[in-house]
């Protein structure tokens, strides 16, 4: 009875008995999990073949991003593709009172939102900021409390005096306040398809300096600049962090760019119709 709709494959080979039943079964595809270098090699097999499944005993899939799509579509029978980023609610402007308790004021910090992971570039992130006095504080947020992590170890022991972990923070309001009134987001993911919160990160304005990748560059557009290494994030962050104007302009492509794709005015609606087409096309 009805459509599902399922948000990601890892379970896919359950998937079965709902082709068995006869349902119509959308499947949002979710990015390569099997590429993340985090899992071992037992887990990203399962990922991997979960994938394929899903491609076989799916009505239709979403594609989160072109790339997702392109890399779909290669494969031979697999269902029809439909490519749907993620949303997000635009925050520009959310009120910075939040702030204070983190010792921070609109525009006097640099921001880095992301799973204390090698495939987000945390490290590299964090040398580039301690490699010269920038004069504000770069907030890394997650955490990094865990001694036994070889990782989080390492990006503390990276981390100049103008680097700080506050911690994960979940509160909406303060996570909306620091996206708005940050000078410049750093974005670091390497893997997978339109990351969510880079969606979030142009909803609010944030000036961002991404890890250059196909899937950053789609989802930014012109609205970032970008980095391919250390050195090179290093270098970029002397010359913009300085450069007022050039922060404005990428703040308006940010919000521009959010408003071209990413409402949920805009993204809703295609789920309504490819669950709406596929619906039809199982009616008896």
């Amino acid at each position: 009875g009805g459509t599902l709709l399922t948000l990601g494959y890892n379970t896919a080979a359950f998937f079965v008995l709902h082709r068995w039943a006869g349902r119509p079964h959308v499947v949002n595809m979710d990015g390569l999990e099997w590429r993340r270098p985090k899992w071992g090699r037992p887990v990203r097999a399962w990922l991997y073949a979960n994938a394929w499944l899903a491609g076989w005993l799916a009505s239709a899939l979403v594609a989160d991003h072109p790339e997702i799509a392109r890399l779909l579509g290669a494969r031979p029978g697999t269902a029809p593709i439909a490519t749907i980023p993620y949303g997000a609610d635009r925050t520009a402007g959310a009120d910075p009172s939040p702030l204070t308790a983190l010792g921070v004021e609109p525009g006097g910090f640099g921001l880095a939102i992301a799973r204390s992971e090698p495939e987000n570039s945390i490290l590299e992130m964090v040398r580039a900021w301690s490699a010269a006095p920038r004069g504000l504080p770069l907030l890394v947020l997650g955490e990094y409390g865990d001694s036994r992590n070889a990782y989080q170890r390492r990006v503390r022991e990276a981390a100049g005096a103008e680097v700080r972990f506050p911690g994960a923070i979940y509160d909406p309001a303060s996570v909306a306040a620091l996206r708005a009134h940050a000078r410049l987001h750093l974005h670091g993911h390497t893997v997978g398809g339109t990351n969510p919160s880079l969606v979030e990160a142009l909803g609010a304005g944030s000036p961002t300096l991404a890890h250059d990748n196909v899937f950053n560059r789609w989802v930014v557009g012109h609205a970032a600049r970008f980095f391919s290494g250390e050195r090179h994030c290093a270098d970029v962050l002397d010359s913009l962090l300085g450069d007022a104007p050039a922060l404005a302009a990428l703040r308006e492509a940010a919000l521009a760019r959010h408003a071209e794709a990413f409402t949920w005015d805009r993204v809703l609606p295609r789920y309504e119709r490819l669950l709406l087409e596929v619906t039809a096309a199982h009616a008896p």
